[in-house]
């Protein structure tokens, strides 16, 4: 081959490749191009499921969040009115939380928050009293609420009028609470824990306060007995009993037989202490009168009346003082608050004798001379129909 040959051929190959390499170029291009565009629209729809996925799961976690917090901050309550019947006992002292826990303990509303965003919105839980009440189970909160007015509570008032004797107390005490008097008879025998002050001897009699109280057959003979006792207490340390008693020369529990036998003997408030003086009279007198009381006669005979037959008199019990000097061994009955300040400060007076000369107007008259009182007996009888 020539050179001109031979160059031709390198010539035509060197201007025939820069072309071929153009045209390769143009189509890497294109391809990376169209690679490019692919990845971008993978990359997109990657991106895309990526933001559906995260909000799905977002979304989701949200849900099931807020179904959680719901569930905590929801306050778990019944609905309706409930059913059958429920005794709930509200104690002294107790908050309106504690009641709560009591209802919900025994089933009337479903928790303690319920009853107590009830009660609050109503705005009664500062009225809340102790005592009983009748709700149902299964209540909604709201419902409970009215059911729990101090006005709808289970009691029975019953007033024990002053001067009762224990038995008479156990007898009413039985009558309202539908409970046997043995139980008050044995609830009494237990002094320490009735509360009895140290100079009660351990004996009830005396102590039983009368007053009016709420009682129910839920409450405890012992409750009962116990609250009369703190009611005689309240009423001693406010007549200063104690200290009263040394400066009449007795002690507490004497004290308290005085004012038994004043209550018993007396028609009239204003004749205790006339009463009262003509008993210290009597004690304080030299030689020592016997007291001549048939209030306690009656009360060892374990019988009733105004005055003691001549049989009656014959009594052997330490309760006859016409045939005993001195005081009987503790009280007659329970006296009140008239009865305790009359023989802590007795009238002044000379009296040795006293007369209820007509027992249905309370007339009692008082007398310091014998002929006198004797013509106050002859008084009696004819009020009385015997001459």
């Amino acid at each position: 081959m020539s050179d001109l040959d031979l160059d031709n051929l390198l010539g035509a190959e060197d201007d025939e490749g820069p072309r071929r390499r153009s045209r390769n170029s143009r189509t890497t291009r294109a391809r990376s191009r169209r690679r490019q565009r692919r990845q971008r629209r993978k990359g997109f729809a990657a991106f895309l499921l990526a933001m559906i996925i995260i909000v799905g799961v977002v979304g989701a976690g949200g849900y099931y969040g807020f179904t959680w917090i719901r569930g905590l901050t929801t306050v778990k309550d019944y609905t309706g009115q409930g059913t059958g019947e429920v005794v709930v006992t509200i104690k002294e002292g107790q908050s309106a939380s504690e009641v709560a826990q009591t209802l919900v303990d025994q089933g009337v509303v479903a928790s303690e928050r319920a009853f107590v965003n009830a009660i609050g919105a109503a705005g009664k839980s500062a009225s809340l009293q102790p005592g009983e009440y009748k709700l149902r189970k299964g209540m909604a909160a709201v419902n409970a609420v009215p059911l729990l007015d101090p006005a709808r509570r289970l009691k029975t008032t019953l007033t024990l009028r002053e001067g009762l004797r224990l038995s008479q107390v156990y007898e009413q005490l039985s009558t309202a609470t539908g409970r046997p008097v043995k139980e008050f008879q044995n609830a009494a025998k237990d002094a320490k824990g009735l509360g009895l002050p140290s100079y009660a001897r351990g004996r009830l009699e005396g102590f039983a306060f009368p007053a009016t109280y709420e009682v129910s057959p839920r409450t405890s003979p012992e409750d009962l007995l116990g609250t009369m006792v703190e009611r005689f207490d309240r009423a001693a340390e406010e007549a200063g009993l104690v200290e009263g008693a040394r400066q009449v020369g007795l002690t507490p529990l004497q004290v308290v037989t005085v004012a038994s036998i004043v209550q018993a003997e007396s028609g009239r408030y204003e004749d205790m202490p006339k009463v009262a003086r003509v008993i210290y009279n009597r004690l304080n007198r030299d030689p020592q009168m016997k007291l001549q009381m048939d209030s306690t006669v009656m009360y060892g005979l374990g019988e009733y009346g105004i005055a003691a037959t001549h049989e009656q008199l014959k009594s052997k019990s330490p309760y006859n003082t016409y045939a005993r000097l001195g005081l009987p061994p503790g009280p007659i009955g329970n006296p009140g608050d008239h009865a305790i300040e009359a023989a802590l400060n007795p009238a002044d007076g000379p009296w040795l004798y006293f007369v209820t000369v007509d027992p249905k107007k309370k007339i009692t008259k008082f007398t310091d001379s014998e002929a006198e009182f004797f013509r106050l007996a002859e008084e009696f009888n004819r009020s009385q129909g015997g001459g």
